[in-house]
């Protein structure tokens, strides 16, 4: 049986069948692939990205081998060469990658990953690491605009019934969380990652009960230290009023209502009438959450229409990045046995050569630009690109959430306002060194070997 997570075979065919030309032709020199997100198309401007999935990519380069069952499929499958199934049997990553520290904020065509190896060992990695890097890149993205719209409100993730898949609810727990998310409602995202698990009940537990008070009874009762009832499923405010009605007796046997949940409907208006009611009954404390096809536009508008919100339950908008469901990312070869390279293709030119990006703050310490330039030229700023694998080894051990979330939110502090902003935010200054601007002119005159 194949392991999802490790399997090598979870590539595409052209990775594999590249790496046998390439081992029949002796072409194993060291290569540079660096992945980064096109300038390209970004409907609804995102001012940032936010760099995530970089523990999950150097786990899977860490364990990269052929088991036998896989050296079995590549033999078999009517597409390979004998000896090139004995090269697989042995081959390991060795070789080295830098990245930005996850939860740094980065803009279009700057690497937040670059991958130094020889060529057959880098090129195999790349649909593989290309799926991990993006897709909670994306979703740690999406997360973070959330969070600012949501200002200091709670956050909970509620997408893993719509998720594309498993492993994709499991990682979006965790980029949500490094986003700024409280917690999220996947019991196994607290198991693996220790993310705060968070949730309340659903309308079906309201409708297996005879009556609203029965099932609030029941649920409050049998989970004392978490009553969060739901009170949506036939009339809000009716049931805002069975929630008054049972505080004082369950207050009696010790029990606290934290808050209720309304998930459809006209939320800020639902929201206002149902504060009104748990006010007038003594249940100042008791918090309002709203959940139902949310993400950071319909957050903010909640927000700036003042309605009495304490938090947001937010799923399948955030899960999938509906407003933009996937980046131009790319992981492209840049430097080649000590040559630089890089594509001329109409509309997908890309900068040739060892990068690296350089941070430059004010005396604020907030941002006012990157400069992209080449590896080891002297340019003013904090490089950002830092090793953390050389020869398949991991350099420190992970980092845990809290560092990552806090790093962030450091981040996003720095961050002037305009790049801030959910819609439309302006380009943030990026340029380009003059060795590099010089390289890449060299590289757009040259058209063709």
């Amino acid at each position: 049986m194949l392991e999802l997570s490790r399997t090598p075979l979870l590539t595409d065919l052209y990775e594999l069948t590249m790496l046998q030309t390439y081992y029949e032709h002796g072409m194993t020199g060291n290569a540079v692939f660096e992945f980064f997100v096109r300038s390209g198309k970004n409907p609804g401007r995102r001012g940032f990205y936010v760099s995530a999935g970089l523990e999950q990519a150097l786990e899977w380069l860490e364990r990269l081998r052929f088991q036998p069952a896989e050296l079995d499929w590549v033999a078999n499958c009517g597409v390979f060469r004998p000896e090139f199934v004995d090269r697989l049997a042995a081959l390991r990553f060795t070789g080295d990658v830098y990245a930005m520290a996850e939860g740094s904020v980065f803009f279009p065509e700057e690497p937040s990953l670059r991958v130094s190896a020889p060529l057959p060992e880098a090129q195999l990695i790349e649909s593989r690491l290309m799926n991990i890097l993006h897709y909670q890149t994306l979703i740690a993205t999406k997360a973070a605009r959330c969070r600012l719209a949501a200002q200091q409100r709670n956050l909970v993730d509620f997408g893993l019934r719509r998720a594309h898949g498993g492993e994709a609810g499991l990682w979006a727990a965790r980029a949500t969380y490094i986003g700024g998310f409280s917690g999220s409602a996947t019991c196994l995202a607290n198991a693996y990652y220790g993310v705060p698990v968070a949730g309340t009940m659903a309308h079906s537990f309201i409708l297996a009960h005879p009556s609203e008070t029965e099932a609030f009874l029941r649920f409050a009762r049998s989970h004392p230290t978490n009553v969060i009832l739901l009170i949506d499923t036939y009339d809000t405010e009716a049931a805002a009023r069975k929630v008054v009605e049972l505080a004082p007796g369950l207050s009696r046997q010790g029990i606290q209502i934290q808050g209720v949940r309304i998930d459809s409907g006209n939320l800020a208006e639902h929201a206002r009438r149902v504060r009104a009611i748990l006010d007038e009954g003594n249940l100042r404390e008791t918090a309002i959450l709203v959940s139902g096809g949310l993400d950071e536009h319909q957050i903010h508008d909640l927000v700036a229409s003042g309605a009495p919100i304490d938090g947001f339950g937010v799923g399948s908008k955030v899960n999938s990045s509906a407003d933009l469901p996937f980046l131009d990312s790319a992981y492209k070869l840049h430097q080649f046995d000590g040559k630089a390279c890089g594509k001329l293709s109409e509309g997908k030119s890309d900068l040739p050569g060892t990068k690296q990006i350089y941070r430059q703050l004010d005396t604020n310490h907030m941002m006012m630009g990157d400069v992209i330039g080449l590896e080891g030229e002297l340019i003013e700023g904090q490089p950002l690109l830092q090793p953390v694998m050389q020869e398949g080894q991991r350099t420190s051990a992970p980092e845990t959430l809290q560092i990552l979330r806090d790093r962030l939110a450091a981040n996003v502090a720095a961050l002037p306002e305009p790049y801030l902003r959910l819609q439309d935010a302006p380009p943030f200054p990026v340029v380009l060194s003059e060795k590099l601007r010089t390289l890449n002119r060299k590289l757009q005159t040259h058209t063709g070997r």
